[in-house]
């Protein structure tokens, strides 16, 4: 299968590589954003204009919803069988063997990325139902893990429904940020323990 063998390819690339890849994912994203952006947005007012610095608005829309998000995964991993989470080892190797600067980093790169497409572009210009099916199948390796493919469906949605709410990609951009800071940090916390 070629999920299988994307996996298979991704556990025997070097960390190094891995990384670059990654990189280089979030960075077409931002190109792609910024590109398409020119086309839809008249003004670079009506972009400044979805971002609002409203710190009661972060916790209650950021903060609160990434904290409960990573509580229910951790239900999730402690009910599913371990399997069901493998993405291929594609986030053990990213998150094990980072540094904790560096998991800061890759979440703040990949929320930033991400939400500035998925949510800034395509969901403020072709819908919210739209966006989210498109957040779920970048997630393409999660594709043949029903329990991965359902949170990352749930999870889109759920990060969807924040700006409709708000209107607000920071609170977004938070949300996301903190899930991913949270949960690589715990896999990095596996290494610690001496599971490998």
């Amino acid at each position: 299968m070629k999920f299988t063998n994307q996996a298979k390819i991704a556990r025997k690339m070097p960390y190094k590589q891995l990384i670059k890849q990654l990189y280089l994912s979030q960075f077409i994203f931002f190109l792609f954003t910024l590109g398409i952006s020119l086309f839809l947005f008249d003004s670079p007012s009506r972009w400044l204009g979805l971002f609002s610095w409203k710190p009661q608005q972060l916790f209650f829309y950021g903060v609160i919803p990434g904290l409960v998000v990573v509580l229910i995964d951790l239900v999730l991993v402690r009910v599913f069988p371990e399997e069901s989470f493998d993405d291929g080892g594609i986030n053990e190797k990213v998150f094990r063997n980072a540094s904790i600067p560096h998991i800061f980093l890759l979440a703040a790169v990949i929320s930033i990325s991400e939400e500035l497409l998925f949510r800034g572009v395509l969901q403020t210009e072709l819908g919210y139902i739209t966006a989210s099916l498109l957040f779920a199948l970048v997630h393409f390796r999660y594709l043949t893990k029903p329990v991965l493919l359902f949170s990352v469906l749930v999870l889109s949605f759920f990060i969807g429904w924040l700006y409709e709410t708000t209107a607000n990609l920071l609170t977004t951009i938070t949300a996301h940020f903190l899930i991913d800071l949270l949960l690589g940090l715990i896999i990095k916390s596996k290494k610690g323990k001496g599971e490998s």
